[in-house]
């Protein structure tokens, strides 16, 4: 039978599960010495390493039997896959931020935020019964304050130390978000006791 294959999301995410590889006794050599190539050994694992959408993608299509994802991904572009494990790792949190002083829930004109992440930034307005205008971007969402394109942005935050520097500051929390392993769901069936084994030796090493 063919190497189970896990796709795992590049960047800083990668680093930290390769060293969780490595507390789980893999090879890791060739992840560490990768050039430029994508597809790579850890002992019998095959890994394909990914932007963090794409690793779902991958794993709903049976291309890759196991994702290794941030949480934020798995909110906003997940579906059938089945979520099994938190890593503990790459932990922040997603949250509404705005101009330092300003109070964004105040006045009854529609608020314009830009987000990255359109999907939760529409599911968390709707839970408090808010209509926004919702303004997708994708690189440096920071600025769309600046520049009173919006009156509000939802991203990730880890120190609060970008959003200091550019005059923002978190108006609110929204959710804890952290690394995640998800498993397609024909795999789970079809190989059950290879993922298993792969879970509990992951769920072993993780940070507690």
């Amino acid at each position: 039978m063919s190497s189970l294959r896990i796709a795992l999301t590049k960047g800083r995410l990668e680093k930290q599960t390769v060293e969780l590889f490595e507390k789980m006794g893999l090879d890791c050599d060739e992840l560490k010495n990768k050039g430029r190539r994508l597809i790579l050994k850890a002992n019998d694992y095959e890994v394909v390493l990914a932007k963090a959408a794409d690793v779902i993608t991958y794993v709903e299509h049976g291309v890759c039997d196991i994702g290794i994802v941030g949480k934020d991904t798995i909110v906003e572009n997940g579906k059938s896959f089945y979520e099994m494990t938190d890593l503990n790792l790459g932990k922040c949190d997603f949250a509404l931020a705005v101009k330092k002083g300003t109070n964004f829930f105040d006045g009854f004109n529609t608020k314009r935020v830009a987000s990255k992440y359109p999907n939760i930034t529409k599911a968390y307005f709707e839970s408090k019964g808010m209509d926004v205008k919702i303004i997708k971007i994708e690189g440096s969402v920071e600025l769309a304050p600046l520049l009173n394109l919006a009156d509000g942005i939802v991203d990730i935050v880890e120190t609060g130390t970008t959003l200091k520097e550019n005059g923002l500051e978190v108006a609110e929390k929204i959710m804890p978000v952290s690394a995640r392993v998800i498993v397609n769901m024909a795999s789970m069936k079809l190989r059950r006791e290879e993922i298993d084994e792969f879970l509990k030796k992951i769920d072993s090493v993780k940070p507690q």
